[in-house]
């Protein structure tokens, strides 16, 4: 009988350091690259996702004249623990004193700390509030955006073409105007689409200037000449210089650019909101000349539509819940993606630093 205990004892323990080699081995493997591969793009995901949740947030409270918050991610930190558990279990039969099991168990713990702060003070506020500038839009330009969709969203105004410029606050009540603006921009969008276009900035005489150029092929085309007519400027032309109202005595065609509060107020004339709001007074409504309610679609329909919904929306690519309802931005609707796209580089050049 002793010698039968001394040989269950001698394997039991022969089991448990094996387990217990098992566990020392496991806790040398490389578990750093594993979880970089897991973490990593799960954190990417959730930022990203939580940025344009923030930013069709901020469009929602404009449209309610609400204040806008901007919070940003400044770090993120995280820690794993490797966790080794070593365990012997026993189990009473008759006839033996014992039959001991040993158990095994390893997990990680992760400890992330996030750090959160809000944006806000004088280099904030001067870059949300100052003018895009002709650069960035150059830059816009040259990244791929549509000559159309950049210009619609962060000009005012070009030479005596306005593009609704006092929906760049809170909602007007009187109707903007942009229908030849829109057109000026939808046959620079014509000319571009046949690579004839090119926009260039530059500095001359210590002034900000930005240059559209046409090429030869298409100087005398028919888009090119409307152009030249909207803009009461000569039919054939080249090039056309663009500066700054401010700067007198010039030859140049004025241009007037949004701040990014301005085209974000600009943007929130897209949102759809629900019909009891509107009865209410929660939201300012535009008429028109003849007092009729202005359809903000003539301005925003080509570029942004964001959809309101009392339940969750199942199509939505982006959603927020806001004062008891669902707005959002349908999956299917690539147009105004884009557009909340190119509004998400707007913020990050005038507000990124």
């Amino acid at each position: 009988m002793n010698s039968h205990n001394k040989m269950l004892t001698s394997k039991y323990f022969t089991e448990i350091v094996l387990v217990t080699t098992v566990i020392i081995l496991s806790s040398c493997t490389m578990y750093g690259p594993v979880f970089i591969k897991s973490e990593r793009n799960q954190y990417n995901q959730a930022i990203q996702k939580t940025n344009d949740e923030q930013l069709l947030l901020n469009l929602v409270r404009l449209k309610y004249h609400d204040n806008p918050l901007f919070m940003e991610v400044n770090n993120i930190a995280s820690q794993f623990t490797l966790q080794n558990e070593i365990g012997l279990g026993a189990t009473l039969q008759a006839g033996a004193k014992g039959i001991f099991t040993p158990s095994t168990s390893t997990y990680v713990e992760e400890r992330p700390t996030i750090s959160y702060s809000p944006l806000h003070g004088e280099n904030f506020v001067k870059g949300v509030l100052t003018p895009i500038s002709l650069k960035s839009i150059v830059l816009l330009f040259h990244s791929g955006w549509s000559i159309e969709r950049v210009f619609k969203v962060c000009l005012q105004g070009m030479g005596k073409l306005k593009n609704a410029p006092s929906a760049s606050g809170p909602t007007p009540r009187i109707a903007p105007k942009a229908k030849k603006f829109f057109r000026a921009a939808k046959l620079l969008r014509e000319i571009q689409t046949q690579g004839g276009l090119d926009i260039a900035y530059r500095i001359f005489d210590e002034e900000p200037q930005l240059v559209i150029y046409i090429s030869k092929a298409f100087k005398n085309s028919q888009p090119a000449n409307q152009f030249a007519r909207i803009l009461n400027t000569t039919v054939g032309k080249s090039s056309y210089v663009f500066s700054s109202p401010s700067i007198k005595d010039k030859q140049s065609i004025d241009i007037v650019t949004r701040s990014l509060l301005g085209v974000m107020f600009y943007l929130s004339q897209a949102i759809e909101v629900p019909e009891q709001d509107v009865t209410e007074g929660k939201v300012a409504v535009t008429k028109t000349d003849q007092g009729e309610v202005f359809n903000w679609a003539e301005i925003t329909g080509e570029l942004l539509h964001i959809y309101n919904s009392p339940s969750s929306p199942d199509d939505a690519s982006l959603k927020i819940f806001y004062r008891n309802y669902w707005f959002y931005i349908n999956d299917s609707d690539l147009i105004s993606k884009s557009t909340f796209s190119l509004l998400a580089q707007i913020y990050a050049l005038q507000a990124g630093e």
